[in-house]
């Protein structure tokens, strides 16, 4: 595994226009006839949201051979909007173009952005996702969870307990650090999508930290020789696999990724941060009740996106998960609950009320979509059918 940078980075290589012009309309006629389509990405679909990368002329090892600090806060990572590279995998997800995205990034972008978590292994973790020791259970939060890492690099336990009844479990942060192994069945699931790949395309990745580069290295190895595109790359520097690369390309992703898209006439579409808000009345008497409010991902997982929550009309409000209140009044059929929702703001977001009408016990779980856009900083509500 290289972990290291020199103090001067190699230098970065820009290919004309025509020439990514010409490689975007081989992909994008891969992409399009293809069978089993794979995404590999690095630190450098990010840079352009203001996250550096390890090896460029900012990079963070760079930095550090330099003997420089890293002007970097790490909450960089929650206010980041999703590039268009981001957003043009996510649009070709939906559309059944893009079988497998298999990154090395731990940002969290690209669940942010809207990849599906059956969609993508993060080789190296997720700096919002932690799980359980115990049982398994994982927890998608929009703060850091990371270790403190006080004891060692080793200990990667957060404080916190799994919520899961009769568990209790200490959570631990998902990241991968230097020297431990990556998470099997992610490396597994990763393999196994590379295998069935026709066309893999690396996009920011320097290809050089195994065992992650293996992945692409997979797809290369089996396009030799072959006129379809098998291994594409796209990154600013050189790589240890371009020689097997079928198509090579020196230039940002956004720049490509905007070009393919355009070729496939496939808009790019805008970031906009999605919620799925969890809302449960449990009626004890006719006038005591409790609600429970909280986030589940699309695949059950809990997300953590809320602050508080408050009754309005109420001093009180809820501040710890689970977030449960309790109500002594007397709730009519077809009333509706007013609950204030106050976010952790990374993108600006306003509190919201939502209104969750009283069916008397019965359907009384209700999950509302929840869509905030970050340009006009409106929220927009929906319910999940």
């Amino acid at each position: 595994m290289d972990l290291t940078a020199p103090a001067i980075a190699e230098e970065e290589r820009f290919d004309p226009p025509s020439k990514i012009t010409t490689i975007a309309t081989h992909l994008a006629t891969q992409i399009k006839n293809g069978s089993h389509f794979i995404v590999f990405t690095g630190a450098g679909i990010s840079t352009s949201t203001g996250i550096p990368d390890f090896r460029g002329p900012e990079g963070a090892w760079t930095k550090r051979a330099q003997g420089k600090q890293l002007a970097f806060k790490p909450n960089t990572t929650l206010q980041a909007i999703p590039s268009p590279t981001h957003m043009a995998l996510v649009a070709l997800q939906d559309r059944g173009l893009l079988q497998y995205v298999v990154s090395q990034n731990c940002d969290g972008l690209h669940r942010r952005s809207g990849i599906r978590p059956d969609r993508i292994a993060e080789l190296h973790g997720n700096s919002n996702l932690e799980y359980c020791m115990a049982c398994g259970k994982e927890y998608l939060r929009d703060f850091r969870a990371v270790a403190r890492y006080e004891k060692s690099w080793a200990d990667h336990r957060t404080g916190r307990k799994c919520a899961v009844p009769g568990c209790g479990g200490a959570l631990r942060d998902s990241i991968v650090n230097f020297g431990e192994g990556l998470p099997g069945q992610a490396f597994a699931d990763a393999e196994r999508h590379a295998r069935m790949a026709d066309c893999c395309l690396v996009l920011g990745s320097s290809c050089r930290v195994t065992p992650a580069n293996e992945i692409p290295e997979i797809v290369g190895a089996k396009g030799r020789g072959k006129k379809k595109a098998g291994l594409a790359i796209c990154n600013l520097q050189s790589t240890p696999l371009d020689g097997a690369a079928a198509l090579r390309v020196y230039a940002r992703t956004d720049e490509l990724m905007i070009s393919i898209m355009q070729k496939l006439d496939i808009p790019i579409p805008r970031f906009v941060l999605r919620r799925r808000l969890v809302v449960e009345v449990v009626s004890q008497a006719a006038d005591r009740h409790q609600v429970k409010v909280g986030g589940l991902d699309v695949d059950g997982t809990p997300v953590s996106f809320l602050k508080s929550v408050r009754l309005v009309g109420s001093r009180r409000a809820a501040r710890t998960e689970p977030f449960v209140i309790s109500t002594r009044e007397t709730l009519g059929l077809g009333e509706d609950i007013k609950l204030e929702l106050e976010f952790f703001g990374h993108y600006g977001e306003p509190d919201l009320v939502v209104r969750h009408e009283y069916t008397g016990g019965k359907e009384g779980r209700k999950v509302y979509l929840l869509e905030y856009d970050p340009m006009v900083r409106e929220w927009r509500i929906g319910e999940e059918e």
